[in-house]
């Protein structure tokens, strides 16, 4: 339910972030506004099953509602982000005191939801309570870390994220609306002065991000400041975005030149002092930075990982028990990789194969736009192929249709391999799949079958969409989420396909093996930087020695796992688990199984925690075996 103000920075960065805390990563879906007022408890429990008393269920429905809402509130950004425009021309409140009053609604709202009675309750309302106190029990104990992030740093940050949000979220559908993007432009002081205060409180604590990290946000913001107006060159990325959204406003020429001219001052008087303030900083911050990587060098920071290893993984699962999990699947992908190695007739060591796959040139596209757009095209394709088997794996299908983008030229440099962003609910927006295509040759074509399933169908787009489009379940449901779950789904998804019969080029199964091998490699790297104290460079080695992907691919990675401590575990032990209650429904099973209703199970309730996932494909099972 908590909309986390550094998640939600993420997620305006477009990284895999919705609004809550629980290390979700996709972004949140573009909404209009009549869709996010208060639904009447009728609407959310018309299945109000016997068992449960109908004005207890209303009320449990109601609360829920009321918490989302009271959080929402307090979020311009992420109103922006549910498509809707009030406080269209204001920034989150990024100040101590905020926190401070976020964390007492919190407390609040978990006493009101324990004076329910789960008895009168049915089996969703009663699942939506569990979940909710969840939430705000791990939000509640997180608090104490909040000194832990970094607010600024290469994966997302609040300076790049205003950027992304006025592109990507802030429609221009009339004179009112542009009025707020320049009111927004003119607030940026103020709000870079509250992201300035947070850095330097985090440093007096001792949290100041790695100095790597440096060159790559002071260089972002730069380039947010390049060009018309700021100098003489072509137009700046978000002075294009607005002239853009302006010109196909149907106003006279005169009030288009009144409103360009009012955002140019905007940029001149506002927005340039406030990235060069804020670069200045960073630019002295820097000299206070060290090269220690990971959470151990925080205050309590072994306690600081297991509290993020149990928000990512929704396990218990201590760092050991995941790093020795990581090490066998490692070793396993190994045995099937050499597989394909006799299949393709290489001789040689399973390194050397690596390297043949990291270096010859039939594996990747030119580095030039003629080569990023065959690369879009034929992931649009892999795409499009996928769709036409869909019903042989799944009884719901999203409404939301899907396309493929590359990563916008601002953000490129530094963002990730690949990521995805839910569709508008009302049809509006599509879902997108963005590739970084910054440099091709970190973006292999054997790879891209596994990665188009992940970030798009079967993976994250399935998941996401059929998530948001689900009725009769509380928002926070809908736009919350687990990592372990969504990027388990995502990482499966990519196994799923080789089931009924893709992956025909061996290079190309080479590639998914690729995949699940990175993030079995995941296992290690993030244990060993945050719990064994692996240097960056110990890090990097690891997986340049145990992967095929080239050392950028492998440079950025470890980049991303220093500076989100425990998210990158999550995909592998959610896969993981996804995998052993199909294999259990299986076997409990036997003809009974049917994959389509399993996938059902997994994808009808939304995101979830694995035990609870566990606990519904249980009660599946029991319900498929009382039907003979």
């Amino acid at each position: 339910m908590k909309l986390n103000p550094t998640l939600l920075a993420a997620a305006i960065s477009a990284l895999v972030m919705t609004g809550c805390d629980r290390g979700q990563e996709s972004k949140a879906p573009e909404q209009s506004a009549d869709e996010v007022t208060v639904e009447s408890a009728e609407v959310i429990t018309e299945t109000t099953q016997a068992n449960g008393d109908a004005e207890a269920i209303a009320q449990a429905n109601q609360m829920f509602e009321d918490s989302f809402q009271e959080h929402l509130s307090r979020s311009p950004e992420f109103k922006t982000f549910l498509g809707m425009k009030e406080d269209y021309d204001k920034w989150n409140d990024l100040s101590p005191e905020f926190e401070q009053e976020t964390h007492e609604i919190n407390q609040r709202q978990l006493a009101e939801l324990n004076k329910l009675d789960p008895g009168k309750l049915d089996d969703a309302t009663r699942l939506s309570l569990k979940l909710a106190k969840r939430n705000l029990e791990q939000d509640i104990e997180g608090y104490k870390w909040r000194l832990h992030s970094y607010p600024v740093n290469q994966m997302y940050a609040t300076h790049t994220g205003v950027a992304s949000l006025l592109i990507n979220q802030h429609r221009i559908d009339d004179v009112s609306d542009a009025e707020a993007y320049i009111a927004r432009l003119n607030a940026l002081p103020e709000h870079f002065a509250q992201l300035q205060a947070n850095l330097e409180e985090r440093a007096e604590a001792g949290t100041i991000v790695p100095k790597f990290v440096f060159p790559y946000v002071i260089s972002d913001g730069q380039n947010l400041i390049n060009g018309a107006p700021f100098d003489d060159g072509k137009d700046s990325t978000l002075f294009a975005d607005f002239k853009g959204k302006v010109d196909k406003l149907e106003i006279s020429d005169e009030q288009k030149e009144q409103l360009i001219g009012k955002a140019k001052s905007a940029f001149v008087s506002s927005v340039g002092p406030a990235f060069e303030k804020l670069n200045a900083y960073l630019q002295q911050l820097e000299k206070r930075a060290n090269t220690d990587d990971g959470a151990w060098k925080l205050a309590s920071g072994d306690d600081f990982y297991n509290h993020r290893l149990n928000v990512y993984t929704t396990t218990d699962m201590t760092a050991e028990e995941i790093h020795e999990v990581g090490l066998k699947e490692v070793a396993r992908i190994h045995d099937e990789m050499r597989e394909i190695m006799e299949k393709v007739g290489f001789e040689g060591s399973l390194q050397e194969f690596f390297e043949f796959m990291r270096t010859d040139d039939q594996f990747y596209y030119p580095n030039t736009e003629e080569g990023k757009q065959e690369y879009l095209d034929k992931a649009t394709a892999i795409i499009d192929t996928m769709k036409g088997r869909l019903d042989e794996l799944f009884i719901t299908k999203p409404k939301a249709d899907l396309t493929v983008k590359a990563v916008e030229p601002f953000r490129e440099k530094s963002a990730g391999k690949a990521f995805y962003q839910r569709p508008a609910p009302d049809g509006s927006r599509p879902g997108i799949y963005y590739a970084n295509l910054y440099n091709t040759r970190d973006m292999p074509t054997y790879q891209m079958e596994a990665l188009a399933y992940h970030e798009g169908i079967p993976g994250h787009h399935m998941q996401l969409s059929i998530a948001q489009e689900l009725e009769g379940i509380p928002k926070f449901r809908k736009f919350g989420g687990y990592t372990a779950y969504t990027e388990g789904w995502g990482l499966y998804s990519e196994l799923v396909p080789k089931e009924i019969g893709f992956y025909q080029d061996p290079y190309s199964d080479f590639g998914r093996l690729a995949m699940e091998l990175w993030r079995a490699g995941r296992l290690v790297v993030d244990t060993g930087i945050h719990n064994k104290q692996w240097t960056r460079e110990e890090a990097i080695a690891y997986l340049q020695e145990n992967t095929p992907n080239p050392k950028g691919d492998v440079v950025k990675a470890i980049e991303r796992y220093i500076v989100m401590p425990g998210q990158a575990t999550a995909y592998k032990i959610g896969m993981l688990k996804i995998v052993e209650l199909r294999e259990k429904a299986k076997k409990e099973l036997g003809d009974q199984f049917d994959i389509r209703a399993f996938h059902d199970v997994v994808l009808a309730n939304g995101a979830v925690p694995l035990n609870v996932l566990e606990d519904l494909v249980d009660e599946w099972i029991v319900e498929v075996k009382t039907q003979q």
